[in-house]
């Protein structure tokens, strides 16, 4: 393997290919010594390659963990704070990978993960839970006047104006509904739970509705142990994805929507700061052949009224975001695979035994 690229002379373009990728990648040597490091990871780490090349891993770029899995499939760290000997401390998701074909080397990438969401509320300032309780308030006062109106559009009878006021007032409560789902902060119950029938009912609810005539494909994990969960919380979660996956495909020829499930060694985040890690081995994946969010928003796809659609509200992946905190996961937005698709990652704990 040749010292410089991490892989076999002779293949061109793959120094032009590394140095492009728009993520930080270190690629490290059956000794533990770093061989190669793009552009992006010499920003980020704030050092040369020529400086970095050849120097052990634990000098340049410390793991997260100590015990951090050797075994040959790798191991992932999410929103993980790595102190480096020559800037300042950085916060990434922290992913190592075996390189096939090559035992013993190793590619790392970092990414500073502006759409992955950290564990439960540890996140949300007090300004944001002044904001939500002012929101619930103000939810509230809004609906009681509109009872009153849709009541006094009635009395006027039948017609087109009247139709119209009691159509565009049912619009404007149920937007407010889902608004006020934000709101509430009660902890939801968590128990192991199969999520196998879960997907199974989210899948049958998509194809007789919103998912008519489309193609929905399983790759499952048929070992996956038991995850721990809110029953409710992930059954909309996963209405919610399906039909974000199906609107994304409303341009395409061939729409094609996969749901897959793993169980991932080495997923962890932290849950706040001082607090120990957690793991979040269970994942489930809706992906589609959509032509992902735009560039400018991608990320943001979870902030709330954010939306890629001109008619969309921007709340569905809110809401994916919140209950997916609320039990203790991060959900991700991605854009992988040959060809390239979307892909909605969720992390879940697992399930006590």
């Amino acid at each position: 393997m040749e010292q410089r690229t991490g892989y076999t002379s002779g293949r061109p373009g793959f120094a032009e290919l590394f140095a492009a990728l728009p993520v930080a990648v270190v690629v490290v040597d059956p000794d533990d010594r770093i061989a190669h490091a793009n552009g992006f990871a010499e920003q980020l780490l704030n050092l040369s390659e020529r400086v970095m090349r050849g120097q052990p891993l634990a000098a340049i770029l410390p793991p997260p963990a100590a015990d951090a899995r050797r075994d040959g499939q790798g191991f992932a760290f999410y929103d993980t704070e790595i102190a480096t000997p020559h800037g300042p401390k950085i916060r990434v998701d922290f992913v190592e990978a075996a390189i096939p074909d090559h035992p013993g080397w190793r590619a790392i990438t970092l990414h500073t993960a502006a759409s992955t969401r950290g564990l439960g509320h540890s996140g949300r300032s007090a300004g944001a839970r002044a904001a939500s309780g002012a929101a619930a308030m103000l939810a509230h006062e809004i609906k009681n006047p509109l009872s009153g109106i849709r009541g006094a559009a009635q009395l006027l009878g039948t017609g087109e104006l009247t139709t119209l006021i009691v159509t565009e007032v049912d619009r404007i409560a149920a937007l407010i509904d889902r608004m006020q789902d934000f709101s509430d902060t009660r902890p939801l119950p968590i128990v192991p739970e199969n999520i196998y029938p879960l997907i199974g009912h989210a899948r049958r609810l998509a194809l007789a509705g919103f998912a008519r005539g489309i193609a929905i494909e399983e790759r499952f994990d048929p070992s996956l142990p038991a995850a721990a969960i809110n029953r409710d919380a992930l059954l909309q979660i996963l209405i919610n994805l399906l039909k974000n996956a199906v609107e994304a495909n409303r341009s395409v020829r061939n729409p094609r929507i996969l749901i897959t499930t793993a169980y991932r060694h080495g997923m962890s985040v932290v849950a706040a700061p001082g607090r120990p890690r957690t793991p979040l081995p269970i994942e489930i994946c809706v992906i589609d052949n959509g032509p992902g969010a735009p560039a400018d928003i991608a990320d943001h796809l979870f902030d709330a009224f954010v939306s890629g659609r001109p008619e969309g509200q921007g709340l569905g992946l809110a809401l994916v975001d919140k209950l997916v905190r609320d039990m203790g996961g991060i959900v991700q937005y991605a854009r992988e695979g040959t060809p390239e698709m979307t892909t909605l990652r969720l992390l879940l704990p697992r399930g006590a035994a």
